[in-house]
């Protein structure tokens, strides 16, 4: 390269994650969810150690710290690719790049060396336990802690250093999405070996050496607990370092394959996706990782979380963070106050400690629709969809208007009555039935989004749907059935441990409802708004008429004025392999259950197999008509609608019959119900 085509540079250009401008809003709004879990997720351990007194404790005390690196370090690189996104100028000063790069690697490697300490500790704590508390001891731990972030600040600035002593560079453009040194260093003029082999000799030494203590400590910890006598012991130990060893799997591998590698920047779209792991996807997963895995901080959380004034304070910040950030982008009439929706969410996130996560992640997704909605409406030249009934014979339409008004009148009684009937804890106070319930609530809701719009439709010539009203028709069908895509799966774990276990049966279930139930809202809303984030990178200028009867993806990528192939990959990848994999692990579950059968008795398996017969019957009825619309290649067929009757119409209204019919206990329960309502009348 000729020297004449070098400059200084004095601002350079980051392209990104991609340059596809249909994903600009979808990667926004991913990774504003991320950096939201991460910010939440990271603070909240933070404050879980410091107010619970039984987390002060040496390991915590290096977990606390381990959060706040991890929160820093994606602070560092999360706000900026954000607001790169949104904006057609993704710029960055040549300081601005040089104090970014400096901050990501120290606190990059005060988290490699921050785990490796964490390694040492769990060495001590099961190997030497009677010298524990003597050997990690106050000033031990801050000797340690100091000297984690005493070699990131001293790598980093020696990285800094060299970078700042290059004159000129070839070009301003980097084709990342923050400033790291080896793409930054592929656009240098000068000779840049030193730097290349002075990266490549620090991240190797800095990986060896941690990798060679966190090996040796656990290898000294896995004979240690080979050693101890006490099942009890041994499973402590393990699921304690669980969690260290998952964490750092993730982070280690990730830096080991980008920077411990000759010509590393070479390969820059494989670059791009590990580098998001270790900057953006490890500091949200590391506080999940001790939270889930770790029995003493969910107990430390359950009882802070109890008090209903710390919960509402806490959310009551949260929420105004939100409103900061976000309530200036609703400006329009049409869209709800960001205030008056998180008021409403608050009030009852308060009052339910066990689920202030979901409810948080539920605001966020809220306001992220309606924030998304208001960028993406004036994108569109169509302001109404088209819609086609099944058939086009006005006689076949009148017949099809009293049949699916009487379906859905008896979807919403038989829905109803069962949640009335489960209702009663002195009927059916199991943990089965309380699935059964919220799968009945789920149909009733899902057939209420499409059929009563779908009844009123069939007598009128004309049939259409405003813009705004199919995307919300398309994010509540997708809500609603993703839900129950994770609630039938939570009623096949429940048979699970009801057949396979049932001495542990009331115990586990009992505990675990709430967390499902919790986990199956979360997965809806994530779901929903994954596919609607697809219909609003369409641009709708041309036809208007949909071949469908609702607002679905498939006919709506077909009415769109731009290539939508990769759109239609991305819909089979996400909803078509979700509803496979499901779909084959509930038939997996059944299997394990059917094996398990064999050591029961007659009466036991017979009664095993009619109270699994109905799940299964549900979950056929369910998945096999989703499969054949979303696990195939982007296309919209005739056959589409038929099959969308099924997961629509018929199976909301077969569940509770399915239910009623094949299970002898909700048939006695509503026996019970009925005899009471006619007793009631009777006296009147």
């Amino acid at each position: 390269m000729g020297q004449e085509n070098c400059t200084i540079v004095t601002e350079f250009i980051l392209l990104g994650l991609s340059d596809v401008p249909e994903l600009r809003v979808f990667l926004f709004l991913l990774f504003l969810l991320i950096y939201g879990v991460t910010f939440l997720a990271n603070l909240g351990m933070i404050a879980l150690i410091q107010v619970s007194s039984r987390l002060h404790t040496p390991m915590y005390f290096f977990l606390s710290h381990l959060s706040f690196v991890d929160f820093c370090c994606s602070t560092t690189i999360v706000p900026k690719m954000l607001y790169n996104i949104l904006n057609k100028e993704t710029t960055i000063s040549f300081l601005g790049c040089m104090v970014q790069f400096y901050l990501f690697c120290a606190f990059a490697i005060t988290d490699v060396f921050l785990l490796a300490v964490m390694a040492y500790d769990r060495f001590v704590a099961i190997c030497n336990p009677l010298l524990y508390t003597v050997s990690m001891s106050q000033n031990r731990r801050m000797v340690l802690v100091s000297g984690c972030y005493l070699c990131g600040t001293v790598c980093s600035l020696t990285h800094l250093c060299l970078a700042l002593e290059i004159p000129s560079y070839r070009s301003n453009v980097i084709n990342h999405f923050f400033c790291d040194l080896p793409p930054l260093l592929s656009l240098a003029c000068s000779d840049v070996t030193i730097n290349e082999l002075l990266l490549y000799i620090v991240a190797t030494s800095n990986e060896v050496m941690t990798i060679v203590i966190i090996l040796t400590s656990y290898l000294f910890i896995v004979i240690t607990i080979l050693r101890m006598r006490s099942a009890e012991g041994r499973r402590k130990a393990f699921s304690t370092c669980a969690s260290h060893l998952t964490a750092i799997v993730v982070l280690q591998g990730t830096i080991l394959f980008t920077y411990c590698r000759p010509g590393s920047g070479n390969s820059v779209d494989t670059d791009k996706v590990a580098s998001v792991f270790y900057t953006v996807v490890i500091p949200m997963l590391n506080p999940l990782i001790y939270s889930l895995r770790n029995k003493d901080v969910k107990e430390a959380l359950r009882k802070v979380v109890g008090s209903n004034s710390f919960l509402r304070s806490s959310l009551q910040g949260l929420a105004d963070g939100h409103i900061a950030v976000i309530g200036h982008h609703c400006e329009h009439d049409d869209i709800d106050s960001p205030k008056e929706m998180f008021s409403k969410e608050l009030s009852h996130a308060a009052t339910e400690g066990d689920s202030f996560l979901f409810s948080e992640l539920y605001m966020l997704t809220v306001v992220a629709f309606n924030f998304s909605l208001e960028i993406m409406q004036n994108q569109s030249f169509v302001t109404e969809f088209g819609l086609l009934e099944l058939s086009e014979n006005p006689n076949v339409q009148k017949i099809v208007c009293v049949v699916f008004l009487f379906s859905f009148i008896a979807t919403v009684g038989g829905n109803s009555l069962i949640m009335v009937t489960v209702g009663k804890p002195a009927l059916l106070g199991s943990p089965m039935y309380f699935f059964l319930a919220f799968l009945s609530f789920l149909d009733a809701c899902f057939s209420t989004v499409i059929a009563p719009k779908m009844i009123v439709d069939s007598r009128y010539e004309r049939k259409t749907i405003s813009f705004e009203g199919c995307m919300t028709q398309l994010f509540a069908e997708h809500f609603f059935a993703g839900v129950e895509v994770i609630v039938l799966t939570a009623m096949a774990c429940d048979r699970y441990v009801a057949i396979c276990k049932p001495l542990h049966y009331s115990s586990n279930m009992n505990r675990l409802c709430g967390i499902l139930m919790g986990v199956a809202r979360t997965g809806g809303f994530l779901h929903s708004m994954i596919q609607i984030l697809f219909t609003f990178q369409l641009p709708f200028c041309g036809p208007n008429v949909t071949d469908h009867f609702m607002c679905d993806l498939y006919p709506l990528l077909e009415l769109a004025c731009t290539d939508t192939y990769i759109l239609g990959l991305l819909v089979v990848a996400h909803s078509g392999f979700t509803c496979i994999v499901i779909f084959s692990l509930l038939l997996a579950s059944y299997g394990v259950i059917l094996l398990s059968l064999r050591t029961h008795s007659a009466e036991g398996q017979r009664k095993a197999l009619s109270t699994c017969g109905s799940h299964i019957a549900v979950v056929v009825l369910f998945f096999v008509p989703c499969i054949f619309v979303y696990a195939r290649p982007p296309s919209a067929l005739p056959f589409d609608k038929m099959a969308a009757i099924f997961y629509t119409i018929l199976t909301p209204l077969l569940n509770p019959l399915i239910y009623t019919f094949r299970n002898k206990e909700v048939k006695n329960a509503k026996r019970k119900v009925w005899d009471r309502i006619m007793g009631a009348c009777n006296e009147r």
